[in-house]
């Protein structure tokens, strides 16, 4: 970071320290959990350079999260989080398990907690993060003892919602940012929105995408080189071809695995006509089938058949570099931009 730019960086400081002291972090920018990509090294390597790592637990079982928190505790003695699914048949043992390790910051994605996951996690002193799609549900959660919120726009990877970030943060961050803090994610790529999103009230942020092309990142050279030649209008969202099978839109970059999950939704809607399925079983498979596509690309390298997710800030991931470097630069950004406004 400019040190000559002290204004800058003494605003950046101020607006970040709720952030800061809620995660426990040098910067609050937190790295959005990627299935098969946020695990132990990058996970490590995020909360050792002074961010806050989140492990993806996606379909791991209790026995694999089991090791990975282990791994990742071996790796950095900063803390970091872990991401659990709302849907995962598991749920209970998956909470335990982090309990056993004393993972200070559960995130719970992929829909309303169920009944007692909140009070499981909180018993043992963690706190809780949840996703926040609409004001209604930000509000309820709040209610309900969540510690803290992730709002999240369309221009997200991975799974998405059908509202923009710019626009969630204009409508939820006045209601809700005075009553528990909240990070704002979706389509960030550099500094200077990071600086505005503080400027209006959030105490920090996420981002996925851009640490996907991290030195430390273990995904496959094809999956990185993926990202480095890609635009913004590369990265698109999947397409529900059925209204009676809810399938959550997924953003990814373009390519044959879109079509295969066309044809996957085409399956598991005529098992359902069929009564060959129950729709919790039909949700499942298609989350399964999304692991097992994001997992040929990932750890595979198959980037034309597999699921190459990623956000519309894709196009501003140009090099691999070592993740220390990316989070200064975001942050001499950010500090810039506060300095700017400062004048």
């Amino acid at each position: 970071m400019n040190e000559t730019n002290t204004v800058g960086v003494d605003r950046l400081s101020r607006r970040m320290e709720r952030g800061c002291a809620f995660l426990g972090s040098k910067v609050a920018i937190m790295a959005g959990a990627m299935s098969w990509v946020s695990e132990r090294n990058l996970v490590a390597a995020m909360s050792n350079a002074g961010g806050f790592g989140v492990i993806a637990c996606g379909a791991m079982t209790p026995a694999l999260l089991d090791a990975e928190i282990a791994a990742t505790q071996a790796l950095t003695e900063r803390p970091f989080g872990v991401n659990l699914i709302t849907m995962h048949p598991q749920l209970e043992e998956l909470i335990a398990v982090c309990a056993r390790h004393g993972v200070g910051h559960v995130v719970l994605a992929g829909g309303l907690p169920p009944k007692g996951s909140l009070e499981a996690i909180k018993a043992s002193g963690a706190k809780v993060i949840c996703f926040a799609p609409t004001l209604a549900l930000a509000k309820k959660l709040i209610r309900s003892g969540v510690d803290a919120l992730v709002i999240e726009g369309m221009e997200a990877g991975g799974h998405i919602g059908p509202v923009s970030t710019s626009v969630l943060a204009q409508e939820m961050l006045p209601e809700i940012a005075d009553k528990v803090p909240v990070f704002v994610a979706g389509g960030i790529g550099r500094g200077e929105a990071i600086a505005g999103y503080l400027d209006m009230g959030a105490a920090g942020v996420q981002l996925g995408t851009r640490f996907v092309c991290a030195t430390e990142c273990v995904a496959h050279p094809n999956f990185k080189r993926a990202f480095i030649r890609a635009s913004a209008r590369d990265a698109v969202a999947s397409v529900q071809i059925d209204p009676r099978l809810p399938v959550i839109p997924v953003r990814a970059l373009k390519n044959a695995g879109g079509e295969l999950f066309t044809a996957k939704q085409r399956e598991v809607a005529q098992r359902l006509d069929e009564n060959a399925v129950a729709m919790a079983e039909a949700q499942l498979e298609i989350e399964h089938y999304w692991a097992g596509a994001l997992r040929r690309a990932v750890i595979d390298g198959d980037v034309e058949h597999g699921s190459v997710m990623a956000g519309q800030s894709v196009g501003m991931v140009t090099r691999e570099e070592p993740i220390a470097d990316i989070i200064a630069q975001l942050m001499t950004e950010a500090a810039d931009a506060l300095r700017a406004r400062a004048a």
